[in-house]
Formats: structure tokens, C-alpha cells, sequence
């Protein structure tokens, strides 16, 4: 199940992860990102243990998609050591997800 980030988790799950994280920032108002958001579940599914899946509402939580400065959803930004190493801004099939992801994996 894919993780739920917060402005106040965010710190502690993502920038703090010993392991590659992939955040979907996404709004319930936005189409394409209903069209992101299963594939998320799936990755989040398909990697336990190996990295941390999980979805940021950008209405709820201003204060990550302000620091990372995103202006458009979704967008899937892709962090390894707490730095941002890669993003996918607009809705993409699942295997451009995973090819990302599996860059990351040690």
C-alpha cells in the first residue's frame, strides 16, 4: 500500500529514507493524476522493502510542494540519499515508473 506523505511526515519518510522513494504529488481535482494513481499502488505493491511508494495531496500539504517547487501534477519526484535524482512531470505509462525506480536500487 502506497504511503500517505505529509508536511509533517515528509521529513521522517522521504528526505530521511535509507531506501529510494518515489513521491506522487497529485490533487483529487486533477484528472491525469486519477490515471497515476493506481500505478503508484502497484509500484508501492511491487517494492515493499525495497523502496518507500506513496502519494502528497498538494492542497493538504503546501509546504513539500513548495520546497520541491512543484507547479504541476502530477508530478513524481524520485529521491535516493534526501535529493531529488529524477522526476516525471505529467501522467506516464508504468513503465517509465519503473525503469526510474530501478535506476535507483542498488
Amino acid at each position: 500500500m502506497a504511503v500517505e506523505f505529509t508536511d509533517a511526515n515528509f521529513d521522517d519518510l522521504a528526505v530521511k529514507s535509507d531506501k529510494p522513494v518515489v513521491v506522487d504529488f497529485w490533487a483529487e481535482w486533477c484528472g491525469p493524476c486519477r490515471m497515476v494513481g493506481p500505478v503508484i499502488e502497484e509500484l508501492a505493491n511491487e517494492y515493499d522493502g525495497k523502496a518507500v511508494v506513496g502519494k502528497l495531496d498538494v492542497d493538504s500539504n503546501p509546504n513539500v510542494s513548495m520546497n520541491f517547487r512543484v507547479r504541476n501534477i502530477p508530478t513524481v519526484l524520485f529521491i535516493k540519499n534526501g535529493e531529488v535524482v529524477d522526476k516525471q512531470v505529467g501522467a506516464a505509462p508504468k513503465s517509465v515508473y519503473q525503469q526510474k525506480l530501478n535506476a535507483l536500487i542498488d
